[in-house]
């Protein structure tokens, strides 16, 4: 029923009565599999962000009035599949760019097939550097491992001042992988004892063998760079074996939902934004998105609006809808200002952009610190 409620929702959005020269835009998502309360988050969000547009008539392409028009295709969570939108989206939708996947583990797959066919792609939330790594027409909208996984290494050491670190992580996910060897190789850089590196495959439902061991190495804090559905788990199965140390994680944490937050009081993570900033532009779409859908927008949210929005001002500044033309737009923006920051493009097609670090309190979360590139 859900798959049918976006089906439609795209048709709609697609449901141009004979405009000029619509923009359109192919957006990837785990509608259905392990992540799909990203998927709803990742098309709410776009949704959002197109009707925005599209309400002001604020997108013109060569100077005429353009509409921008969605297709969603679910990924079901799937590297094949995320291959296989890429190429429906070309092929048949003719889209002249794409937005997503999020989950670096089908980011990446999908970033090389747009790369052969010479179509933008922009992953507003694949964090792993393989995504952009030597594709020029690949960008991404959030920072990447490198600069999170130190960002959270740094604030265990300086701000925290901890000193015996463990790690628990899925050893067969990208992101996850990438993340813990770039936090334990600059929280020993920093003076830090990485005392237990664990690891677990994706579909293993207990890692109690792990944790024990863990418990039993006088870890102070324990990383876990893994996915939203995995972590409530985890720490459950912790507590049981006695092991409360300070709780770190990286950006997919944002996705947990609210209810099971709670059992994370006191957990920091690496995030792209924080949804109580007192920024207007970030305080108008929280509002906005609220309104629209009841609940906060989550990081993924947040990114893929800004993916919306990046893509739009590419295509302002481009002379037409043309592939070709929206790449080189998007690498030339400067300065664009989104709900995660001000975004810039290097030649890698990644952004220049901040961190923050949030604490869970009182089933929400509080900003902690903000991280710039330059701190590190």
């Amino acid at each position: 029923m859900r798959v049918l409620r976006w089906a439609a929702i795209t048709l709609l959005l697609s449901a141009c009565g004979g405009e000029p020269q619509p923009f359109r835009v192919g957006l990837i998502a785990p509608l259905s599999g392990d992540l799909a309360e990203t998927g709803r988050a990742t098309v709410d969000a776009a949704q959002l962000a197109a009707k925005r547009i599209n309400d002001a008539g604020s997108l013109r392409i060569g100077g005429q009035p353009t509409r921008l028009v969605l297709r969603v295709e679910d990924n079901h969570d799937s590297a094949e599949a995320s291959v296989g939108a890429v190429l429906k989206l070309v092929n048949q939708e003719r889209v002249a760019a794409i937005i997503g996947p999020q989950a670096s583990r089908n980011a990446i797959p999908a970033a090389g097939a747009a790369n052969d066919l010479s179509i933008p792609l922009l992953s507003p939330a694949s964090t792993h550097p393989d995504t952009t790594r030597n594709r020029p027409w690949v960008f991404r909208v959030a920072y990447t491992d490198d600069f999170q996984g130190r960002a959270i290494a740094r604030f265990a050491r300086r701000e925290l001042g901890l000193q015996r670190a463990a790690v628990l992580f899925d050893i067969a996910s990208a992101y996850n992988r990438n993340l813990a060897a770039v936090f334990r190789h600059e929280f020993e850089a920093l003076g830090g004892q990485l005392v237990a590196f664990e690891s677990y495959t994706r579909d293993a439902p207990r890692v109690t063998a792990q944790l024990g061991r863990i418990r039993d190495s006088g870890a102070q804090a324990l990383f876990l760079p893994n996915y939203y559905n995995e972590v409530p788990g985890q720490v459950r199965q912790a507590r049981e074996l006695g092991l409360n140390p300070v709780w770190l994680g990286s950006d997919s944490w944002a996705t947990i939902p609210a209810d099971q937050l709670t059992a994370l009081e006191g957990a920091y993570f690496s995030a792209v934004y924080s949804p109580d900033s007192g920024d207007e532009q970030v305080r108008a779409f929280v509002d906005a998105y609220r309104a629209a859908y009841g609940r906060d927008p989550v990081d993924v949210a947040a990114l893929t609006y800004d993916a919306v929005g990046l893509l739009a001002a590419a295509a302002g500044a481009a002379d037409s809808a043309g592939p070709a033309a929206i790449r080189n737009a998007l690498a030339k923006l400067d300065g664009y200002q989104g709900v995660t920051g001000t975004i810039a493009y290097t030649d890698s097609g990644d952004p220049v952009k901040s961190a923050v670090v949030l604490q869970v309190h009182a089933g929400g979360t509080r900003l902690r610190t903000r991280i710039e590139p330059g701190d590190q």
